[in-house]
């Protein structure tokens, strides 16, 4: 065999119309053909129309199978079905490959133009999707009958065609219907928290979708399965009759995982026996029992039970397991979720156990080994216990500039953070009303001079003794001022650091006796002060070490060692702290008072997870003590 040039196997279009029936064998096909309820109904009937209104067909044969994918099987026969046209597939295979009309010749040819029989083919596609092929078996004819077979197989496809794409429409109207129908029911799941309620809403929504008697909902719970919900039924009872019979017709299912339904259609070999017993011992009917997955392993089942008259179509089955398929893990983990909180560590611990259990889950093996052997060298192991505390440093000696009297301030050239030098001038404050003072006070003494001259003179001796006490005091005014005179100028006492004070923006202001002006700290001589808290107290003691890290200096630390364990505790942020001082040596030059960082007090060698845990394990030991009576 051979195919016919690129010519004969071209695209024809379609041709005006069909004739209009003559005789009474072509109305009986065509009213065959109008009436035809199924598919390989309507191939017959239109490829006997085809090849009635062709000449010299001897046969033909019409091939339908899954889009794109096949396999491609006869469905429709002409003249004989009994007839055998497997000569026929290879041209039918060529149409299909190639996705277009061909012309097929016999190898023994009469003429250049005409063979002793053809084989003519054309595919079936619709949307881009091969869904089939016509092939016809035709007597000798020459190039242009050949051509007309293949025009009216062109414009004859657009039937099958239409076939096609009507049932395509009516399968995406019915998955359209069952997506809004299982969307629906979805949501009704979805509406609730608790699990109960939302099996009752989902149950009794699934009854009247699918127009059931009864729709109940069952899951596995250690291995049985138990009826959670009825639909139109708030209360049942789990050891009656009735729904031990519902729970070992959901266990058939859950074993064989397939959908059953009763009584069975064609030829299955599926396991229905609790489906009769339940079908026997109760109103007869029909039942539908589709498993509920929550994952890869099913969680449940849903069983719908209807009368004898009315047995479940495909429609119905296809939407409930779209509606198992989707409700099933939301109803997995509102189950999970509402469970007592023992009852949830329980199951998480067994499902870990038995993750631990065989030759899977290596990653949980490994893991669950390296957490042990951690968990067994904290354990065992031991490290230095430390105790951690805030540190401050402060000076070992402070000395405070205070005003002398009342007075005004004249002159402030240093102020807090100013390094100095012993002798220089911290602050002067003014003189002017001192000095006037004393200059009244010494016109007064020379005036009481006077009078006590005279007094002597005339031999008063009364006299003499008033003006002698009222010249001492006049005399002690004046030395009072000279005093004050010479402290009018604060200088340091000692070189080292402004720590507070500052009057630079306070010049003629007055000042009060007694007020402190001035702060200053040695700039060579610290001590560290550590905030312990109470907790900790009780392991810390005098001659401990320790080591130091400031703030400022985050790259070096310093050893200590504890001087003194003050017996008074400090309130700060709703915890009570001691005070710890001690002495360190840090060669640091650039050290200030006031510096904080942290400090760690070496206490001895404990094991590691006291360490850890003490904190948490001495609060639960008072918080327990002191609730019980």
């Amino acid at each position: 065999m051979s195919q016919v040039s690129s010519a004969e196997s071209q695209r024809i279009g379609p041709s005006p119309a069909l004739p209009v029936p003559a005789s009474s064998q072509d109305a009986a096909l065509w009213s065959d053909f109008a009436h035809a309820t199924t598919i390989s109904g309507f191939c017959r009937s239109w490829l006997a129309l085809q090849c009635a209104q062709l000449d010299g067909i001897r046969a033909g044969m019409v091939l339908i199978g899954v889009p794109d994918q096949g396999p491609f099987r006869p469905i429709a026969f002409w003249p004989d079905s009994r007839r055998n046209l497997s000569y026929l597939t290879a041209t039918a295979q060529q149409a299909l490959t190639e996705r277009k009309g061909v012309v097929v010749a016999s190898e023994t040819v009469v003429s250049p133009d005409v063979g002793e029989h053809c084989e003519v083919a054309y595919p079936i596609e619709v949307r881009n999707e091969l869904h089939g092929a016509i092939v016809l078996d035709v007597s000798p004819a020459d190039q242009s009958e050949l051509q007309a077979v293949l025009r009216q197989l062109h414009w004859g496809a657009g039937w099958l065609e239409l076939l096609v794409s009507r049932e395509r429409m009516e399968q995406e109207v019915a998955a359209k219907d069952r997506v809004e129908k299982t969307l629906d029911l979805v949501a009704s799941v979805l509406g609730h928290d608790r699990v109960h309620a939302a099996c009752m809403s989902l149950t009794t929504a699934l009854a009247a979708a699918c127009q059931c008697d009864r729709v109940s909902i069952g899951f596995l719970d250690r291995g049985r399965t138990a009826v959670k919900a009825v639909s139109h039924s708030a209360e049942f009872m789990q050891q009656a009759n009735l729904f031990r019979s519902i729970a070992a017709a959901m266990e058939e299912a859950l074993d064989q995982r397939v959908t059953i339904t009763h009584p069975p259609t064609g030829l299955s070999t599926t396991v229905v026996r609790a489906h009769d017993e339940l079908s026997h011992q109760h109103a007869p009917g029909a039942i539908c029992t589709v498993p509920i997955m929550g994952g890869r392993a099913p969680i449940g089942a849903l069983l719908l039970e209807r009368p004898a008259d009315r047995p479940f179509d495909e429609d119905t089955i296809q939407l409930c397991q779209s509606v198992a398929a989707v409700v099933g893990p939301i109803l997995e983990v509102q189950r999970r979720d509402d469970r007592w909180l023992f009852v949830k560590i329980l199951d998480a611990s067994w499902t870990y156990v038995r993750s631990l259990i065989g030759l899977r889950h290596v990653a949980v093996k490994l893991a669950s080994a390296g957490v042990l052997g951690l968990l067994l060298f904290c354990v065992f192991a031991k490290g230095e216990y430390r105790v951690a505390a805030k540190a401050v440093l402060e000076p070992v000696v402070q000395r405070a500039a205070v005003a002398p009297f009342n007075g005004f301030i004249r002159e402030a050239p240093v102020r807090a953070g100013a390094v100095v030098d012993a002798g220089q001038l911290l602050c002067l404050l003014d003189d002017r009303e001192l000095k006037l003072e004393r200059l009244k006070s010494a016109g007064r003494a020379e005036e009481l001079r006077k009078e006590y001259s005279k007094a002597m003179a005339e031999q008063k001796a009364s006299q003499v003794e008033i003006v002698s006490a009222q010249l001492r005091q006049v005399e002690a005014e004046i030395a009072l001022y000279d005093d004050q005179l010479g402290r009018t100028r604060m200088v340091a006492p000692f070189r080292g650091m402004v720590v507070t004070g500052d009057l630079s923006q306070e010049l003629g202001a007055p000042v009060e006796k007694g007020k402190v002006l001035f702060e200053i700290a040695p700039l060579d001589a610290y001590r560290l002060v550590l905030e312990v808290d109470e907790r900790d107290i009780a392991d810390v003691r005098a001659g401990q070490t320790g080591a130091l890290m400031l703030s400022a200096f985050p790259t070096d630390t310093a050893d200590f060692m504890v001087e003194t364990v003050t017996p008074v505790s400090t309130a700060q942020d709703g915890r009570n702290f001691f005070r710890v001082e001690s002495r360190f040596d840090l060669p640091h030059g650039r050290l200030q008072p006031g510096m904080e960082g942290a400090g760690k007090i070496a206490v001895d060698r404990r094991r590691l997870v006291w360490i850890w845990t003490h904190p948490v394990t001495d609060w639960i030991r008072l918080a327990l003590w002191s609730w019980l009576p």
